[in-house]
């Protein structure tokens, strides 16, 4: 699917949805750097949050919105430290820890637990 499409495929659904999927593709973040040979499929994946919270950021709650923001620093950041990532397990273990809290968090705002 080219960029235009996903993105297309992706405003498709509600705003919880949405945050649904921003929530899961943190915890594959998450999964993918703990597992040997799983940074590629992290990489990438970071690389689709940061567009999700692109797309997804206006129509999100104000109080939310710059809490996206963060997070959105926060994967740049992670990619940033890439190289230094693929040679520290301690800190694959913290990015896979933090990734998998904010994932929970992202979770929280999307409503989708109260369901």
């Amino acid at each position: 699917m080219t960029p235009p499409e996903r993105k297309t495929r992706y405003l498709r659904d509600a705003v919880p949805i949405r945050l649904g999927n921003l929530a899961s593709n943190l915890a594959r973040i998450s999964t993918c750097i703990a597992e040997e040979g799983g940074l590629p499929m992290a990489f990438s994946v970071i690389d689709e949050s940061k567009h999700f919270i692109e797309w997804t950021g206006a129509e999100v709650e104000p109080d939310v919105q710059p809490e996206l923001v963060r997070l959105q620093v926060e994967l740049a950041l992670w990619q940033h430290r890439w190289a230094g990532l693929s040679l520290d397990a301690r800190a694959r273990e913290e990015v896979a820890r933090d990734a998998r809290q904010r994932s929970n968090q992202v979770l929280e705002w999307s409503g989708l637990l109260n369901q």
